[in-house]
C-alpha cells in the first residue's frame, strides 16, 4: 500500500502453527481480502464437508472480525463452497483458523483413481475415489479473509419499532422483476 492511503489500519498478530503456512498478503493495493492456504492435502467426497487446516491462528484488535469468504474462481468454476460462509473468527479466539469447505456434486458412481483439483482439472490420486471427488492441495488458495470491525450492539427492548417503507416485507417480498 502507498503510503498516502487512506485506509484504516489494524495490527493482526499471526502465529504459525504449521511450517508451511503461508502468511496472508494483499495480491493488489486496493484488495478487501487477501488468500487462505491449504497446508495439507485433503480429498473431498461428493456430498461431504471437510475442515481445512491453514496452519494460521491469529490475534485481532478487540472489536474486530475475521471473516472468511469465499474465493470467486472457485465458486464460479467448481461445486466447492464454504459451509458457513461468511465464516466469522472473533478477536477472542486463539486456535488455527480453518474452512469448511463442502462438495456439493452428487456421487457419480464411478470410482478410480482421479478426481478433480480445486481448478476443476482431472488429477491422479493415491487411492481409490469417486470422479466427482475433489482434492485440495496443500498450498491451494481456498478462502479469503477480510479483517472487518464489529460495532458492539447495544440492545433496548421497545414496544413498538418505527415504520418503514419494507415494513415486515421478507423473503422475496420485493419480487424478482426489475422496474
Amino acid at each position: 500500500m502507498n503510503a498516502n492511503s487512506q485506509r484504516v489500519r489494524a495490527l493482526v498478530k499471526i502465529k504459525k502453527l504449521h511450517g508451511d503456512a503461508v502468511i496472508p498478503q494483499y495480491a493488489r493495493e486496493m484488495d478487501a481480502g487477501f488468500d487462505l492456504v491449504a497446508v495439507e492435502d485433503t480429498l473431498i467426497a461428493p456430498g461431504a464437508s471437510a475442515k481445512i487446516p491453514t496452519g494460521l491462528a491469529f490475534a485481532l484488535p478487540e472489536g474486530y472480525e475475521l471473516q472468511v469468504r469465499p474465493r470467486s474462481g472457485i465458486g464460479a468454476k467448481t461445486k466447492l463452497r464454504l459451509s458457513n460462509a461468511p465464516g466469522t473468527v472473533d478477536a477472542g479466539y486463539r486456535g488455527e483458523v480453518c474452512v469448511l469447505i463442502d462438495n456439493i456434486r452428487t456421487a457419480s458412481g464411478e470410482r478410480g483413481y482421479t478426481c478433480l483439483d480445486a481448478g476443476e482439472k482431472s488429477v491422479e490420486v493415491a487411492v481409490e475415489v469417486d470422479k466427482h471427488s475433489y482434492l485440495i492441495r496443500k498450498g491451494d488458495r481456498i478462502a479469503q479473509g477480510v479483517v472487518a470491525q464489529v460495532p458492539l450492539a447495544v440492545f433496548e427492548v421497545v414496544d413498538e419499532l418505527d415504520e418503514t417503507e419494507r415494513g415486515s416485507g421478507g423473503f422475496g417480498s420485493s419480487g424478482i422483476q426489475g422496474s
